[in-house]
């Protein structure tokens, strides 16, 4: 009995929740809530990533020690699909590096879409930047800069001069150019059936080829974009509860990655109000990317 209402929990939330919120109150920063799947014969959490369109690696961080080609028939996977808002202004595309995540915000219509992207591999970093979108293209071709023909080459792969659109085309079937630097930084769909929620690309941001369709179609030229790194969120609610969410900080080119510490806002309102920063602590180590309540509503009588 228990079994069957868990799988109807599991069916149930599939069909409600998209990639759509509305935006939270005055005052707050948390939308979705958790959702729970529980594997089934054949399952990967890849495949299961997918179905739910969150990141791969956001899945892993949630489930920590599950394997992820062979996880354990029955056993009930945390689906990260409550987020704490990045601490940015609510307009436009934001995308968050450290937990390779699209921010799309309409304030007009209260509402945020939330989508999981693949971002720059280590050596060719995804840079943060506050740039728009200067150009909408369906159908795009690719023209790969020097840089990549070399690397492939070196893989023993000769890349033409200049990829035409179509099904061996890594761009997909959309792309929007961003106007930062030279223009050579697109948000994309992609060919592969795979990379989404993954650091795998040439410094481009990757998106299913659904969650790209929808996207070109919403966005306009000119809309504000702003790549962050935010690997720490604080949620201060109205009810004077605090959640907090801890991603994995990235490793960038150097081979340096950050060690995190309690933000230094939320270390003086803990200590404000008399808080041990214990529980923060303990949620920044494990960087498991949901977020965590670490001081309860007040009470009122």
């Amino acid at each position: 009995m228990v079994r069957k209402f868990i799988a109807w929990c599991c069916c149930l939330s599939t069909s409600v929740f998209a990639a759509t919120y509305d935006l939270p109150l005055e005052g707050s920063s948390i939308v979705g809530r958790t959702q729970f799947h529980q594997v089934a014969e054949g399952d990967t959490l890849a495949n299961i990533a997918k179905q739910y369109d969150v990141g791969f690696l956001s899945l892993m961080a949630a489930n920590k020690g599950v394997d992820p080609f062979l996880p354990q028939v029955d056993y009930v996977l945390t689906i990260p699909t409550q987020i704490i808002l990045p601490n940015v202004e609510r307009q436009g595309v934001v995308i968050n590096l450290a937990e390779l995540r699209l921010y799309y915000f309409q304030p007009e219509i209260n509402k945020v879409h939330i989508f999981p992207v693949g971002i720059g591999r280590i050596g060719r970093d995804t840079p943060e930047m506050e740039t728009r979108i200067s150009q909408k293209r369906p159908n795009p071709t690719w023209t790969p800069p020097t840089s990549i023909r070399k690397e492939y080459r070196a893989k023993g792969i000769e890349l033409p001069a200049v990829v035409p659109a179509g099904p061996d085309n890594p761009l997909g079937e959309y792309a929007l150019r961003l106007a930062y630097g030279v223009g050579d930084y697109l948000i994309h769909g992609t060919n592969k059936d795979f990379g989404i929620g993954l650091r795998v690309s040439s410094g481009c941001i990757r998106m299913d080829p659904k969650d790209i369709e929808w996207l070109f179609e919403k966005v306009e030229l000119g809309e504000k974009v702003r790549v962050i790194n935010q690997p720490i969120k604080v949620a201060l609610e109205p009810d004077r509860s605090v959640f907090v969410e801890a991603h994995e900080p990235l490793t960038r080119s150097d081979g340096v990655k950050h060690d995190l510490d309690v933000p230094i806002e939320l270390s003086w309102w803990l200590e404000e109000f008399d808080y041990s920063d214990i529980k923060a602590r303990a949620v920044i180590l494990a960087q498991n990317g949901v977020p965590v309540e670490i001081v309860a509503p007040t009470r009122t009588h």
